[in-house]
């Protein structure tokens, strides 16, 4: 089961464990998705905030559904 995690500072300190993190990006706000050993962890932001988060971001980035952007 996915935990959601509110707090940026966290998620950017559980980016060093993490094996990737999946982006899914809508249309006003943006799912970071961090995979770990024992769970998935979930970041919900605006897309401002997401850009300034992925840069700090210590593991692989992953776009989820690339497609959707095309189309």
């Amino acid at each position: 089961m996915p935990k959601q995690i509110y707090d940026v500072e966290k998620f950017l300190e559980m980016t060093e464990e993490a094996e990737e993190c999946r982006v899914k990006r809508g249309a006003d706000k943006v799912k970071l998705k961090l995979r770990t050993k024992r769970y998935l962890y979930t970041l919900i932001v605006e897309p401002q905030k997401a850009e300034e988060i992925l840069q700090q971001v210590k593991c692989q980035i992953v776009e989820a559904r690339p497609e959707a952007e095309e189309a």
